[in-house]
């Protein structure tokens, strides 16, 4: 027989959390058949947000205009696309300066919509831009900073292998060559160091035998210097009449030879560089244009001799020197009736015409600032019967929109526009 004691402590606890239980589930059952009940007559169990109090939402939405992807257009006019199948072997250079990120700052380029300085925003355009252009060499200049930390790794993403030089001393930007894997391979390379010209002084007449250079075209009406090339200062340390000092600028340069991955395994000579940029120091342009040359030339023969060939040569880079000029003129000299053979032509290694200059005229600008619009950029290359201009990449007019103001912005990543050539190698 079991006795039942009047209820304790814990059993009346134990009651009153079922009865709270049960009318909670009671509770929620009741506001589930409300729910139903509402859904039923089609009202909203909650009001929708009115649509004038939503515009942040919505502005975040928009995008900034995207960069622009400029072309190839055929030296003989009309699409490429259009041609008839090649007779030879067909590859595309681009040349840019796509502006290093260390020298973006907005009191350099006042003009520029804040947004488009970004290292975030700008990098990725100026890859945007790389992946579409879809050439088999891109010559990047210094100005050519986080080459390990972002170019290298994004841009060989894309199918590229890359060699690469950074400037002398301190500085963190350099110049680089980036190849299609399969359209090309590497086989031998060397590096230009502009310092170098510092050791070859013998005498101040090394460097002052073009010293009187004539500078008409690089100066302002106020007769300012042009700021020219995003606006670097310059490199004072020293006499700046001392010749040692003056050519000690830091530029550096690289060429390379490969072999195309045709049926005929042509070799061609690369190279890229990127000269000083003050127009008031033109003699130092013209020493490290000369010494250029002469190491182009030297590397040409030896590839000439360890691969038993003629191979072509391509020259591209930023030269800060602006059509006309005693720089310009030089590179040209055996194939321009400007300029008095006499003065360079047992001097010159090794004869170049421009790309541009040969095909359609040099462009009215690669550089585009409001202090500053001119051309400074060239692929050059050796004229022969070898090799000839099939395209060019096409540059806007000094009107077009997405100039106006000054360069970067959101159309254009870089104070330069990239400027390409497609060849073509005849069959041998």
């Amino acid at each position: 027989m079991r006795v039942i004691g009047p209820p304790t402590r814990k059993s009346l606890i134990s009651q009153n959390c079922a009865i709270v239980l049960s009318f909670s589930l009671s509770t929620q059952k009741q506001q589930c058949n409300r729910s139903a009940m509402l859904k039923s007559l089609c009202l909203p169990a909650r009001l929708p947000i009115p649509f004038f109090t939503r515009p942040i939402c919505l502005r975040k939405m928009t995008t900034a205009p995207s960069p622009i992807c400029p072309k190839f257009i055929s030296v003989d006019g009309g699409d490429i696309h259009s041609r008839s199948k090649p007779d030879g072997i067909r590859f595309r250079l681009v040349s840019y300066n796509i502006l290093a990120q260390v020298y973006v700052k907005s009191s350099l380029f006042p003009h520029s919509p804040s947004p488009c300085l970004k290292w975030k925003s700008r990098s990725q355009a100026i890859l945007t831009i790389l992946k579409n252009l879809g050439a088999s060499f891109l010559c990047l200049q210094q100005e050519l900073d986080e080459y390990d930390s972002f170019y290298k790794q994004n841009i060989e993403n894309h199918g590229y292998s890359s060699i690469y030089i950074q400037r002398s001393g301190q500085k963190r930007d350099g110049c680089g060559i980036f190849y299609k894997r399969n359209c090309a391979e590497l086989l031998l390379e060397e590096r230009i160091e502009y310092n170098d010209l510092v050791n070859l002084v013998q005498d101040e007449s090394y460097l002052y035998e073009n010293k009187q250079i004539d500078t008409q075209g690089n100066e302002d009406k106020n007769g300012e210097p042009k700021k020219g090339s995003s606006l670097k200062g310059t490199e004072d340390c020293g006499d700046p009449n001392d010749p040692r000092v003056r050519l000690r600028r830091d530029c550096v340069g690289i060429m390379a030879a490969f072999k195309l991955k045709d049926a005929f395994h042509h070799i061609v000579i690369v190279a890229n560089t990127h000269l000083y940029w003050d127009p008031e120091w033109a003699d130092v342009k013209l020493a490290q244009a000369k010494y250029l040359l002469s190491r182009l030339s030297q590397f040409k023969a030896l590839v000439s001799n360890k691969f038993e060939c003629t191979p072509p040569v391509i020259l591209a880079g930023d030269f800060n020197s602006t059509p006309g000029d005693k720089v310009y003129q030089y590179l040209i000299s055996s194939n321009s009736s400007s300029m008095p053979l006499a003065e360079c032509v047992d001097e010159l290694p090794i004869p170049l015409c421009s790309f541009y200059g040969h095909t359609r005229g040099e462009p009215p600008f690669t550089n585009c600032t409001p202090d500053f619009t001119n051309t400074l950029d060239y692929i050059f290359f050796c004229p022969d019967e070898k090799i000839k201009p099939v395209s060019f990449l096409e540059l806007p007019e000094a009107n077009s929109p997405d100039v106006l103001g000054g360069l970067p912005n959101y159309y254009h990543p870089s104070d330069h526009l990239p400027i390409g050539a497609e060849f073509e190698i005849s069959k041998e």
